[in-house]
């Protein structure tokens, strides 16, 4: 690592710690020729993967899109801030975890259901509506239904 103040190359590590639960490394340099001090982050460089679109287009994964849609079906309900960022987290790692470049966006809205029915059972309904397409009062009725079944057992 070169030195920020003098651009000298050879610098050496006086601290290292973990940091964000253990993502990141964070390290206190020394440069040996102008002695002065810096910090540095170390983390992985990992790529989230392309969505392919029902049409078939392929674009970049987005994070804002993500966590729009979930707040968008949790609005005016009782999830905080905290529960949204869980969930985006969560489903960031599914997607990392699966190890492929490229994602349907079919696979992408199921994590988001999931994450939404274990947050609150009217937002996963109302997201469920709009990307399931819902045609008529009876397919609501059949996922309410399901969905109170689950919670009895």
């Amino acid at each position: 690592m070169h030195c920020p103040y003098c651009h000298e190359p050879d610098t050496r590590v006086v601290d290292s710690r973990l940091i964000s639960e253990g993502a990141q490394i964070r390290r206190r340099r020394e440069c040996v020729k102008c002695e002065e001090r810096f910090t540095t982050f170390e983390s992985a460089e990992l790529f989230m993967p392309t969505v392919i679109k029902r049409d078939g287009r392929r674009t970049p994964f987005d994070e804002e899109k993500l966590r729009r849609g979930l707040l968008k079906a949790l609005e005016k309900r009782p999830v905080s801030t905290e529960q949204v960022e869980a969930a985006v987290t969560h489903i960031k790692h599914k997607l990392l975890a699966t190890g492929e470049r490229e994602i349907s966006s079919q696979v992408l809205g199921e994590l988001l259901m999931n994450e939404l029915r274990n947050l609150d059972d009217i937002a996963f309904i109302r997201f469920a509506s709009v990307y399931l397409r819902f045609e008529d009062v009876k397919e609501f009725h059949d996922v309410i239904e399901k969905l109170y079944a689950e919670s009895k057992t």
